[in-house]
C-alpha cells in the first residue's frame, strides 16, 4: 500500500490506542517476518535435493500459488477501488482533491495505458512493449519500498508508537535510496532481455549511477540508525517487532538484495503480496464489523472476507490468466501454426495484461492507501490486535 501502496503516505491522522500491545506471530509471519523463517528452509531444500531441482519444485510452486495469493492481490484492488466509484468520483463524501484523484486514476489512467498497450500490439512493436515492462520494473520498487513504509507507520500506530516529521523524512528516504539503489543496481549498458515472451532491450544506465545509488542508500542507512538510536534514547522504545520487520524486509530483502537465496527470489512477490492481503484483511474486516452493530446490524465480516477473496481470486484468474491465455491461443499461436512467431513472441497479450494490470495497481494503491482517505480509519480500529 502507500503513497503508493499501503506506504501511501500512511500517516495516521487518527487516535492509536493508548497502550502499545504485543505483535501476534501471525502479524509478524505475513507482514515480512516470515521472509526470515524461509531462509533455512530454502537452505534445506538446496542441500536435499540440490540446487536445480530445488529451483524447478520451488519456481512450479510459486507459479500455481500465484492464482491464490499474486493474482488476488491485484484484484482486490480493483474490488475496492470500484466500489461506487461513481460516488466517489462524482459525490459530495469526499473531499475535491480525492474526487480528483479517483476520476484521473480511474478513467484517465487505464485509457492511457490500453493506448500504449493497444499501439504496441496493433504495431507488433516489441520495442514498444519493452518500454512499459521497464516502466513497471521501475515502479515496482516503488511499490515495494512504500508499502513497507505503510506497514511500520500503520503496525507502529496501531500500538501507540508515532514518529516526528523528521523521523518519517528519515524513514522515506531511506525507502527512496533503496529504490534507486535496487533499481541502478546491477549496472547496464542495455540488456537484451525477455519478459512473457517478449524481447527487447533494456535502457542503458547513466555511468556511475550504481554507484552514487550505493553511496545514496549506505546513508539513508546510517541516518534510519541514527533515528532508531535516538527514538531509543527518548523514548526507551523502538518500533515494535513486526513493523520494524515489514519494514526493513521489504526495503533490504524484497527490493535490494533480491537474490541473498535463489530460492527465496521465487517467493518474493507472493511474501509481498500476502503482506498486502493482511491489511486488506484489517480493513475489511473492521468495515463488516461497523457495519454490523447497532443500529443496522447488516454485515458480517467472515462472510464479507470470503466473498471479497473469492471475487478477488476469480477475477485475477481472469484478468492474468483467463483472459491473456484465451486472446493469446486465439490471435497469435492459431494463425501461427506451421509458421514463425511474431515479433512479439507468442504471449503478447499476457506481456500486455501483465504491465497494465500492474501500473494501474500502483497508482489504485495511490489513491486508496492514504492518511487522508475516510476508509483508512478502519486500519487503527483492532479488537483482536
Amino acid at each position: 500500500m502507500t503513497t503508493h501502496a499501503l506506504g501511501a503516505a500512511l500517516e495516521p491522522n487518527v487516535h492509536a490506542p493508548s497502550a502499545p500491545r504485543r505483535s501476534s506471530v501471525l502479524e509478524f509471519l505475513v507482514t515480512g517476518g516470515g521472509t526470515l523463517a524461509l531462509f533455512p528452509v530454502a537452505w534445506a531444500c538446496r542441500a536435499g535435493l540440490g540446487l536445480d531441482a530445488a529451483e524447478f519444485w520451488v519456481g512450479l510452486l510459486a507459479f500455481h500459488a500465484a492464482s491464490l495469493i499474486n493474482d488476488p492481490h491485484f484484484a482486490v484492488t480493483y474490488l475496492l477501488f470500484y466500489r461506487d466509484f461513481k460516488g466517489k468520483a462524482l459525490g459530495q463524501t469526499f473531499a475535491p482533491g480525492q474526487r480528483f484523484r479517483y476520476g484521473v486514476v480511474g478513467v484517465g489512467v487505464p485509457l492511457l495505458l490500453a493506448v500504449g498497450v493497444g499501439t504496441a500490439l496493433a504495431t507488433r512493436s516489441a520495442h514498444a512493449l519493452g518500454l512499459m515492462i521497464q516502466l513497471m520494473f521501475l515502479l515496482v520498487g516503488w511499490h515495494y519500498v512504500k508499502q513497507g513504509f505503510g506497514v511500520l507507520v500503520v503496525l507502529s500506530a496501531r500500538r501507540g508508537v508515532r514518529y516526528g516529521a523528521f523521523e518519517r523524512n528519515v524513514l522515506l528516504g531511506h525507502c527512496y535510496a533503496g529504490w534507486a539503489y535496487a533499481w541502478a543496481s546491477p549496472s547496464d549498458a542495455g540488456t537484451k532481455s525477455v519478459v512473457q515472451g517478449v524481447f527487447y532491450t533494456s535502457l542503458a544506465h547513466p555511468p556511475g549511477l550504481e554507484l552514487v545509488a550505493g553511496i545514496a542508500f549506505a546513508a539513508s542507512s546510517l541516518a534510519l540508525l541514527w533515528v532508531l538510536l535516538q527514538k531509543w534514547r527518548r523514548e526507551a522504545r523502538l518500533p515494535p517487532l513486526a513493523a520494524l520487520a515489514g519494514f526493513l524486509v521489504s526495503i533490504w530483502i524484497w527490493t535490494v538484495y533480491t537474490r541473498l537465496d535463489p530460492l527465496l527470489a521465487y517467493v518474493i512477490p507472493a511474501l509481498h503480496s500476502l503482506q498486502y492481503l493482511y491489511f486488506v484483511g484489517l480493513l475489511t474486516r473492521n468495515q463488516a464489523r461497523e457495519a454490523a452493530g447497532p443500529p443496522s446490524f447488516k454485515g458480517n465480516p467472515r462472510l464479507r472476507l470470503a466473498l471479497l477473496g473469492a471475487s478477488a481470486v476469480g477475477l485475477g484468474w481472469l484478468s492474468l490468466r483467463g483472459a491473456p491465455a484465451f486472446l493469446d491461443g486465439a490471435l497469435v499461436l492459431g494463425e501461427q501454426a506451421g509458421r514463425a512467431l511474431p515479433a512479439l513472441g507468442p504471449t503478447p497479450y499476457l506481456a500486455a495484461f501483465v504491465v497494465f494490470v500492474n501500473i494501474h495497481h500502483y497508482f489504485m494503491d495511490y489513491v486508496i492507501w492514504r492518511r487522508d482517505h475516510p476508509d483508512m480509519r478502519y486500519l487503527f480500529q483492532d479488537k483482536a490486535a
